[in-house]
């Protein structure tokens, strides 16, 4: 054993304790070589210890604990629907109309919208921001968007109340 790791230590050393030596061939040119030949006169090289650089490359800075916390709850600045009339009645005969959601800053990866009319969703979450609502009956409702994560999970919601206003041109009582 002791043989085994005097020899191990032996093996480990010998680059350590390589020489470079230098001469002049025949021809004239300098030569450097680790093994000198036999009979030339060789000069020993005195190398300086090899350069060494240790790279670490330096950790990011952990974010801010507000940073993460308001992304957390909040991550977009504004969401509100669009394509609904404020005060006003909204006006579709047969009551078909297209609305939007308007995000600040846009919708981000993972995250998908989904519309809710009266509670109901009204197509399957996706990243579309607008949506056509068909054959929506007259009298007020209302309307929700919400931005959720991959599991579902809602981040962000916005809602707002709406009247449909439906006008029959085949009624008895229009001149």
């Amino acid at each position: 054993m002791r043989t085994a790791l005097f020899g191990l230590l032996l093996v480990l050393s010998v680059p350590a304790l390589a020489q470079i030596y230098k001469y002049t061939d025949d021809k004239g040119n300098t030569v450097y070589t680790n093994q000198p030949p036999d009979g030339v006169a060789v000069d020993t090289v005195d190398l300086p210890p090899a350069n060494t650089v240790n790279i670490r490359t330096p950790e990011p800075p952990p974010p801010l604990a507000s940073d993460q916390e308001d992304q957390r709850q909040q991550p977009y600045r504004s969401l509100s629907l669009g394509g609904i009339p404020d005060e006003e009645a909204l006006r579709a005969n047969n009551g078909t109309f297209v609305v939007t959601a308007q995000l600040d800053p846009m919708l981000q990866r993972g995250h998908r919208i989904r519309f809710l009319l009266d509670g109901i969703p009204q197509a399957a979450p996706g990243t579309a921001t607008a949506l056509q609502l068909n054959n929506v009956d007259r009298g007020t409702h209302v309307l929700s968007v919400e931005v959720l994560a991959d599991n579902d999970q809602v981040i962000q919601r916005a809602e707002q109340q709406f009247t449909v206003q439906r006008v029959h041109t085949s009624s008895p009582g229009r001149p």
